[in-house]
Formats: structure tokens, sequence, C-alpha cells
């Protein structure tokens, strides 16, 4: 597993192809693969897509027919073959021309010759039959909703088993991981150092392990220069940063056996829950990271993003840790 750290490609599609490629090289082939693409299939998505075929090799595609079936192509061997890549070119057709009825110029390939590097695959092209499937924006807003819920239930584990009621994350006793022992990198965007642990209190980090020996020169932080393409053990939350002891308070399910090996902090654009930050029980007065009384001019202030389409949705899912 590796974490990429943001929702979408869109941002950083190189990256995604390297990630992919990592992933992929350790596939043993002795069971079937499946591979679950994403949804973005217009645009450079398609091109990103075709790029990820030619990349895999599939012996199958199951492809799905949209509600606007003009936005894509069935995706062919053929289409594929001859379709540009994001990074991939496709194949220059055969120079064989020949004049249709209209004088149009059609480019086929002469009789019995075949193209070795033509992909070998077989098309499976479904026309899904529930209500609403493929409309633009519905895959969004549920892939939002998914995202917190698998987040909330991820969390569920840190809760003790005997215990009836449901513990308050700040009522938990998290892992001391001190600065030297871990490298750190925000994967989505540039933070200055002098700010980098306001970025990383109260976030959701991905715990990795990067083959190369952690050292550090100064007391403070291990940064990296570079967002590394490495295995993700798990995940955590930094509940806080003591910058006096130089620790990291960190919250997290992985069993102590896995966060050994783990030497690197990643921290993407996936946020904690807005639940998870104004559900918590048992706090008096104003809860960190969440006020309604703060300067808007301050450097990477703002207001948590209310989706206000829950509302006129018929079915709502709450979201606590019951």
């Amino acid at each position: 597993m590796v974490y990429y750290g943001q929702p979408s490609c869109e941002q950083d599609s190189e990256r995604y192809i390297d990630v992919v490629k990592y992933v992929f090289n350790s596939y043993k082939k002795e069971v079937p693969l499946v591979i679950n693409t994403m949804g973005w299939v217009k645009g450079e998505g398609l091109l990103l897509l075709t790029d990820i075929i030619r990349l895999l090799s599939p012996s199958h595609i199951v492809q799905m027919d949209v509600y606007d079936w003009k936005a894509m192509a069935p995706l062919t061997p053929e289409y594929v073959h001859l379709a540009p890549g994001l990074y991939t070119k496709g194949k220059q057709q055969p120079k064989c021309k020949q004049m249709d009825a209209s004088g149009a110029e059609n480019w086929k390939p002469s009789e019995g010759e075949k193209d070795a590097s033509a992909p070998e695959y077989k098309l499976l092209y479904i026309h899904p039959e529930f209500p609403r499937a493929g409309v633009a924006g519905e895959a969004r807003v549920h892939s939002s909703v998914l995202r917190d819920m698998a987040i909330v239930g991820y969390l569920g584990q840190l809760q003790p088993p005997a215990v009836g009621s449901v513990l308050p994350l700040h009522s938990l006793v998290p892992y001391q991981v001190p600065f030297s022992a871990v490298a750190l990198r925000v994967i989505h965007t540039d933070v200055a150092p002098t700010n980098i642990m306001y970025a990383v209190n109260a976030s959701w980090v991905g715990l990795c392990r990067i083959p190369d020996e952690v050292r550090s020169q100064t007391d403070g932080p291990v940064l990296l220069t570079q967002t590394p393409v490495c295995d993700c053990l798990g995940f955590g939350i930094v509940r806080g940063v003591e910058m006096e002891k130089k620790l990291y308070h960190i919250l997290t399910p992985v069993p102590p056996e896995n966060l050994r090996l783990v030497n690197c902090l990643l921290l993407g654009s996936i946020a904690v829950p807005n639940c998870i930050f104004v559900s918590q029980q048992g706090i008096e007065g104003e809860i960190p990271y969440v006020t309604s009384e703060y300067n808007y001019s301050i450097l990477g202030s703002g207001k948590l993003k209310k989706k206000k389409h829950f509302k006129r949705r018929e079915h709502m899912f709450p979201c606590d840790f019951t």
C-alpha cells in the first residue's frame, strides 16, 4: 500500500503513475488481480487511463456505459493501441493509404498484416441498469461521504473492546514519537519549515517506511525535500506536538510490531472528518482547531467547508462513533 495523500490525481498525475508502477511491481502473479480504476474518464483522465492500460497489460477490461454515452469511446484494443496517452504515445497508423467513396483517406493495415505490439485483451461492455448510473457529480459526492465513513471506521479500531460507551479521542493514550525517529513530508502543497508543525498538528498522516535511514542534523524535525514512493503501513492522527521534548503524539490502531518499521510521516490533503473535531464529548470551553472567533488574515486560516448538499438528500449518514 502507498499513501498517495490526495482524493484526486489531477494535480500530480506523474506521481500517480509512479505509485501504480510501485504497487504493481509487488504483484506475484500467483492469483488473479482485479484493478478498480477511478471514475475520471474525460480529458486527461482518459489519457491517463490509456497509460495505465498499456502499463498493466490486463487480460480483460470491464467498461461500464455512462449516462452521457458520447463522453467516452469503447476501450477496444484497437482504440488503446492507436490513442495517445498522457505520458505514452499511440501507435501511428500504417502507411497503407486507401480512398473511400467520399474521397476521404482511410488508413488501414494491409491484408494479413498484424501489429505484434497491439494489446490483446477482451473488452466486456456493460450498460448498468441502476438509476442515475454515471451521472456527472454523483461519484464525487459519494466518494467524500465514503471517505469520511472509512476514516471514522478506521479510528473505531482505537476503541477498547470491553468498554460499553465510546471513548473520545482525547481520552486515549497516544504513542510518543521523537522528532529524530521519523522523517516528515507534506505531499500536496509547499509549507515553510517554520510553519510545518502548524500543518502537522491535528492532522491525518500516513505511517510509512522509506528505505533510507533517517538522520537528523539538528534537534528539529527531519524534513524530506521530495515526496517518496514507499510502503504505507497504516494511518494515524497527530494528536499533538510537544516542542520542548521534541515529540509527536500519535493515535493509531497500527500494532506495535508494525510501528517499529515506520520511519516516515506523510501528510496529504485528506482531512480528519469535521465531526471528529466537533463531536468529542467531555471538553469544556473552546475545542482546539474549532472556533468561531479567529483572525482570517492569518496565513493558512479558513473555515471548515460545509457540505450543504447533504441536507437536500433523502438519506443522510450521521457521522459518529457508534
